[in-house]
């Protein structure tokens, strides 16, 4: 019993330690180069933010020898807001694959802050679900309808306890809001429309096909909802399991890793060295802490930026006091939230360069990383020719709600370092694909001089892709194929071997128990 206690004591305490890392890493955006597929009929301007952020591209990876990012374009970037026209790439493949899998991470959708700054008023935000209010999305009033049949459902406790929709007229401390609803469902139909041609979850799928899980947070469990509703509209409650992650790792009975935690501690520390050396920050501090009449360390543990962000996404102003007896006011300004923007993205730089953070990743998402990888395989298994399904099949569609701290150091773990950070309801795709079988009797095609030989009949393959873009061919497990070679995918043994392998190879190890436990020095 005690040491129980002790592992959950270290679990309550990691859990914090992440969500605190979290904050005070930069907010960077993702940039769509890819077709139209959706456009939503109102504009930014609609919202009090700029009606050229309507127009904004975005991409994936930042371009090389540009100017360096802008802070507030990129901050706007990390909003997301639900106005512009998005791109799916998931579900594309040669002619004739076929999809096996999709496992689904996403972050959470547009939430209310976290923190308060004393002296100040919290923003003014509604989060109950109205579609005579802006955001809004056609089916928005049926997934509130929806959402009152939930008891049909089954629920891994404690997560029947916690509310289905946001409810609270003026919002909770982190409780989802409109916006992040509708960013969902618009995740969720634009994957619906990426996968009914292969119709990956079809009407009567059962209860073994889909597989749901959540933090117990309401906002990761009504993003995910709001994502499912979108994918599969009306769904069957019946079928339905919501299932509950305890570590925002998910990292489920693996979690116990010294040298993780030994990690993130120094990555902790790089991050603090580089921020108290930061004199433009620290005088910024200063200037902001002077404003609002409070010492500069209230404003630090006030975490001003995640109060900052909601008021900018929102269109709301910054917070300003009283001055004197003629109505003045002294206000925060966009110049003092540039700095810290400035601050952060400069902190991504060092992050990437020192490296400590990509092994924290590395040992702190193996346990999702396998699981994906294990269920691959098992619906590999499944649909081999001549093999008999197991009864009520396997899952083919995946869903994991989470957080920033889930996702950062997923997409670091893959390689994907250089990926822009997670913006509100971010999501990361894995596609299990099936190469189509020759009929007897039917020429092979063959492979144009200089290019490999043609693939072998039924052989798989694995697509990441990141808000809608493949990315797998900047993953770690993939960068070096041949993409022009005659088969442009990526074979699942890459990704295996990665997972199983040469993931460890990074902390000097061969698998993920001699990573985690073997004795420093």
């Amino acid at each position: 019993m005690l040491a129980r206690n002790r592992f959950l004591l270290l679990v309550v305490v990691g859990g914090a330690v992440l969500a605190i890392i979290s904050l005070s890493l930069q907010f960077l955006n993702l940039i769509p180069t890819t077709p139209i597929v959706e456009e939503q009929p109102f504009q930014a301007a609609d919202r009090g933010v700029g009606s050229a952020l309507g127009k904004s591209r975005k991409r994936v990876f930042p371009v090389p020898h540009t100017e360096e990012p802008d802070p507030i374009s990129e901050a706007y970037g990390y909003c997301n807001t639900p106005n512009r026209t998005e791109q799916a790439w998931e579900g594309h493949s040669p002619a004739d694959y076929k999809l096996l899998s999709a496992q689904v991470m996403i972050r959470h959708g547009d939430r209310y802050p976290l923190y308060s700054i004393p002296k100040t008023k919290r923003p003014a935000i509604d989060c109950t679900l109205s579609t005579s209010r802006k955001p809004s999305h056609p089916l928005l009033n049926a997934f509130i309808s929806h959402m009152d049949l939930g008891g049909r459902g089954h629920w891994e406790s404690p997560l029947s306890s916690i509310p289905r929709l946001p409810n609270h007229s003026a919002c909770e401390m982190g409780e989802l809001t409109q916006t992040g609803v509708v960013q969902h469902l618009r995740n969720g139909q634009l994957l619906h429309q990426a996968y009914k041609r292969h119709n990956l979850l079809p009407s009567n799928w059962l209860p073994r096909h889909v597989w749901v899980e959540t933090t117990g947070k309401s906002r990761t469990l009504q993003s995910g909802l709001a994502f499912l509703y979108g994918f599969s509209p009306d769904f069957d409650w019946t079928k339905l399991t919501v299932r509950h992650q305890w570590s925002t790792l998910f990292c489920g009975s693996a979690c116990d890793c010294p040298a993780r935690n030994r990690y993130l501690e120094e990555e902790q520390r790089r991050q603090y060295r580089l921020r108290v050396s930061d004199t433009e920050l620290e005088r910024t501090y200063v200037d902001m802490a002077r404003t609002l009449g409070l010492l500069t360390r209230q404003l630090r543990a006030a975490n001003p930026i995640d109060s900052l962000l909601c008021r900018l996404c929102h269109g709301i102003s910054f917070p300003c006091v009283p001055m004197g007896e003629g109505g003045t006011k002294a206000c925060l300004t966009m110049a003092q939230f540039a700095v810290i923007r400035r601050q952060q993205l400069d902190d991504e730089v060092d992050r990437r360069r020192v490296g400590l953070y990509h092994k924290y990743a590395i040992l702190a998402m193996y346990p999702y990383l396998n699981r994906t990888a294990t269920k691959m395989e098992r619906v590999a298994r499944d649909n081999e020719a001549g093999r008999q399904p197991r009864a009520g099949g396997e899952e083919v569609f995946t869903l994991s709600s989470a957080h920033d701290v889930t996702m950062i150091p997923l997409l670091s773990a893959l390689g994907l370092e250089e990926a822009r950070f997670p913006r509100f309801a971010a999501r990361v795709v894995f596609e299990l694909w099936k190469s189509p079988k020759v009929i007897q009797g039917q020429p092979k095609k063959r492979a144009s001089k200089g290019e490999k030989s043609k693939v072998k009949d039924g052989e798989l393959f694995i697509r990441v892709l990141y808000n809608g873009e493949d990315v797998t061919f900047h993953t770690t497990f993939c960068r070096s194929h041949d993409r022009r070679a005659s088969q442009p995918l990526c074979p699942l043994k890459n990704f295996l071997s990665f997972v199983r392998r040469d993931m460890f190879s990074l902390v000097n190890a061969t698998s993920y128990q001699e990573a985690c436990f073997r004795r420093p020095g």
